[in-house]
């Protein structure tokens, strides 16, 4: 029995993610349990569809045990995004492996990679902070730094599964752990890429589609029928949703919140909060963000912050680690491997967020923003859902 772990988003699930799942497999892979985000992802957006969905398409797509990454982590950096979920997995206790992709698809080349990326950045800290100074992110000012010391390691870390990848690797060091790394190299169409290739598409690709022809046939040969299916049957029922549907709340969101407010949520620094606080007179999302958005805050970073706003996550609440993995769904041998992970689970790991929520009282923070998440991710829809439905969520079982 090998446990692999996998750390997705399924946005929605296409034939990359596919391919993924089946060189895993290949690698040894008896079991498979994905960490996948939940209503929000980490470029800053509403999924497609609701996580129980997609966690119950995952299981039909090869995944055995599904486990939500909390959505503080899904609204964050990338560090913060790969430490969650590293974490949650680390804490079964039961994973020997994490497989990822990468544009480089070598292991030991993103270790280098890392040691080199750590050595660099701590030794020209000063020239690091002097780009940043000019109005530059970190990774554009680390990578302006990496080009003048070594082009090799700037040249990976450019490509964006491989910065993720190298995070995940981050994330393995700092806690120790025994996971071993397995990368599966990218092929095809590149992340976020604009064309598909050869039956592959990005799904920022698929996502446009879906976006501006509500065409679900134009998808199907790029993802499975049973995610073909299912998306056509959530736009069938008004169940996709959409950032834009939260233009007014987010709005009026703004417009009812002190600058004191919004220095206290997350990503938020320095300076940020007067530049978001003065785009409150923005009349629309689109005006909003791009007020507020610089060579230094990135598109992603604003749009997480501001659904950061809505839900309510602020610094303190990335202070704390993960209390407990939630479960959205497994199969049989999902079930094995939670038998495996009783006796040496580090936190508990259930289904029902209202148990869950009485553990303690980080706990019972973690639940709120979880539930507030969903009530919110519910007027993204077509279809506006009902408050509290993480309340009422039944996970899936699928014991075929």
């Amino acid at each position: 029995m090998k446990i692999t772990g996998i750390i997705c988003e399924y946005n929605p699930f296409h034939n990359g993610h596919l391919y993924h799942i089946r060189k895993t497999r290949e690698n040894g892979a008896t079991h498979i349990v994905a960490v996948m985000s939940g209503n929000f992802v980490q470029r800053g957006d509403t999924a497609v569809m609701d996580k129980l969905e997609r966690a119950r398409l995952a299981v039909r797509s090869g995944a055995d045990l599904v486990i939500e990454l909390p959505v503080q982590y899904c609204l964050s950096s990338a560090e913060n995004f790969a430490a969650g979920a590293v974490y949650l997995l680390e804490s079964l206790g039961a994973v020997q492996e994490l497989s990822f992709g990468s544009e480089c698809g070598d292991a030991e080349v993103l270790k280098n990679a890392l040691e080199k990326v750590d050595i660099i950045a701590k030794a020209h800290a000063d020239d690091i902070k002097s780009i940043m100074e000019k109005g530059y992110t970190y990774p554009r000012a680390l990578s302006s730094v990496l080009k003048g010391t070594d082009a090799d390691v700037a040249e990976i870390i450019s490509s964006p599964n491989n910065l993720l990848a190298i995070e995940y690797m981050r994330s393995l060091k700092r806690l120790s752990s025994k996971m071993k790394p397995f990368t599966v190299k990218r092929v095809n169409a590149p992340h976020d890429g604009a064309d598909p290739k050869n039956g592959y598409a990005s799904a920022s690709y698929i996502r446009e589609v879906l976006e501006s022809e509500r065409n679900v046939s134009a998808i199907s040969k790029y993802t499975t029928s049973v995610w073909t299916d299912a998306i056509a049957e959530a736009f069938r029922k008004g169940e996709t949703a959409s950032l834009s549907r939260l233009e007014r709340v987010m709005l009026y969101k703004l417009r009812s919140t002190s600058v004191e407010e919004i220095a206290s949520i997350n990503d938020v620094g320095q300076g940020l909060e007067n530049r978001i606080y003065g785009a409150r007179m923005a009349g629309s999302l689109d005006e909003l963000l791009f007020t507020v958005k610089t060579k230094r805050y990135t598109m992603a970073r604003i749009r997480r912050i501001m659904l950061s706003l809505l839900i309510g996550i602020t610094k303190e609440d990335m202070k704390q680690i993960p209390p407990y993995g939630r479960i959205l769904a497994f199969n049989e041998r999902g079930r094995e491997i939670l038998a495996q992970a009783k006796d040496t689970a580090k936190i508990p790991f259930a289904s029902s967020i209202a148990k869950l929520s009485q553990i303690n009282e980080t706990a019972e923070r973690f639940a709120e923003l979880e539930i507030r998440a969903s009530d919110v991710y519910g007027l993204a829809l077509k279809t506006v859902t009902s408050a509290q439905k993480d309340y009422r969520a039944k996970i899936m079982i699928d014991m075929e």
